[in-house]
């Protein structure tokens, strides 16, 4: 659930605003998304200790998936009412209550209400890497991360980094954005599979 990954992630269309425009303008104009991604993990020491890809699609407030292909192999699915997680490899289903695995978490910045300031401290954090980037620091104490930054092109968002409380960094690289498809509600839907472990609150 760290990565909601999700996650996460604002795609803006203002061409010349700054970080905070643009993210704002992506909050107000985009009320679905889908695309493909890399991420690699990066330990204490900067080295990288796990790198995935995936895909995501998202329907605002609150409805995503967000899917890892091997060696993660984990599906995120949030429904509009809970978050499910499975861990394919173990079969295993962890559950919550939308209200609470959102919050101050990544997702809310990806899939949640455009009030996104009462949860997130937004500033502009430079440029860097050709990118223009923004900070949301989590209001509250116990979020779990200390900080997301999002990197912005003239054309959209093009990079995400998350920085956890264990000194963990998640950098993630997006490519093949489309914004505002057409997406299928079966996409937000998500039923335990047959032997599955359940674990949380249904």
């Amino acid at each position: 659930m760290r990565f909601l990954v999700f996650l996460l992630a604002a795609f803006a269309s203002a061409a010349h605003a700054d970080a905070i425009g643009r993210f704002k303008s992506f909050v107000s104009t985009t009320q679905s998304a889908r695309a493909d991604f890399e991420q690699q993990v990066y330990g204490r020491e900067g080295k990288v200790t796990q790198a995935s890809k995936g895909s995501f699609v998202f329907q605002r407030p609150g409805r995503f998936r967000w899917t890892y292909a091997k060696p993660v192999d984990q599906v995120i699915v949030g429904d509009g009412e809970r978050v499910w997680i499975h861990d394919r490899d173990l079969n295993q289903v962890t559950v919550r209550r939308l209200s609470k695995a959102l919050g101050s978490t990544p997702a809310a910045l990806l899939a949640g209400s455009s009030d996104v300031e009462k949860a997130f401290e937004l500033s502009d954090a430079g440029t860097r890497d050709g990118l223009e980037w923004l900070e949301a620091k989590p209001r509250e104490p116990d979020a779990g991360f200390e900080r997301i930054r999002m990197g912005f092109s003239a054309t959209g968002i093009e990079a995400m980094e998350l920085s956890d409380n264990f000194g963990q960094t998640t950098r993630l690289r997006f490519m093949n954005l489309q914004r505002n498809p057409k997406v299928d509600a079966a996409e937000f839907r998500f039923e335990p599979p047959k032997g599955a472990d359940v674990l949380g609150e249904k």
